[in-house]
């Protein structure tokens, strides 16, 4: 080696090149924010306060892309092909299910002298995507009742705090409201593929044929802990 080839590795070797180097990279974290993640972000903040101002709508799309921003998401795999009308199923259906927990919760808290019967299930998800198990996670926290206390992503597992599990089959309806909205996730979003890895039937019209969508697989022995 030459001292003109070692000179150059010395320079390239160098603290001063190092940091050169390591600039850009530094600099792309606080880059331009995800539209899709302020979107979201905004979506979320909006169903958290349950008022469509816009006062709300600004100060979500503030919030979101401060997050977005500051703290920004890895990138997730998206090989999906979404539905429009799937979409839309989605959305209503959630908006029915906001309203109609929100009443048995109110009736539930009026009703006097007995305490309601809440417990934890698990409940094992059908697709193996880390974005359809966020997906589904988030959309069944945000039904008044129910809340996602631990997700398992090795397993696609869910545990899920239910308010009342005291009439009979309860343990079995809320597990099949889990999976049905995690279905409804899969024919707004996921592709074809995606769809029958999952073991539901094919997609016809934003959702599956009837009775498609609500086979449930039958749960392990030991899956609810109740209190």
């Amino acid at each position: 080696m030459t001292a003109r080839d070692r000179n150059a590795q010395d320079l390239a070797t160098s603290p001063a090149a190092t940091v050169a180097a390591e600039a850009p990279v530094r600099k792309g974290r606080l880059g331009r924010p995800s539209i899709p993640a302020v979107v979201w972000l905004t979506l979320v903040w909006l169903l958290l306060w349950g008022d469509f101002s816009l006062a709300n709508l600004l100060g979500g799309l503030a919030v979101a892309t401060l997050v977005a921003t500051v703290l920004p998401l890895p990138r997730v795999p998206f090989a999906g092909r979404p539905s429009v009308l799937g979409v839309l199923r989605l959305l209503g259906t959630l908006a029915v299910d906001i309203v109609v927990a929100s009443a048995q919760v109110t009736a539930v808290a009026l009703r006097l002298g007995r305490d309601p019967r809440s417990g934890v299930i698990r409940v094992q998800l059908r697709s193996r995507s880390d974005l359809y198990l966020t997906l589904t996670a988030d959309f069944c926290s945000l039904v008044p009742g129910s809340i996602i206390v631990e997700a398992h992503r090795a397993t696609s597992t869910l545990y899920l705090h239910v308010l009342d599990l005291e009439a009979a089959g309860a343990v079995e309806r809320a597990r099949a409201n889990v999976l049905e909205q995690e279905a409804r996730i899969l024919y707004a979003l996921a592709s074809d593929e995606e769809i029958a890895r999952a073991g539901l039937p094919r997609r016809r019209l934003g959702g599956a044929g009837r009775g498609g969508a609500s086979a449930v697989p039958a749960p392990a022995a030991g899956s609810e802990e109740n209190r």
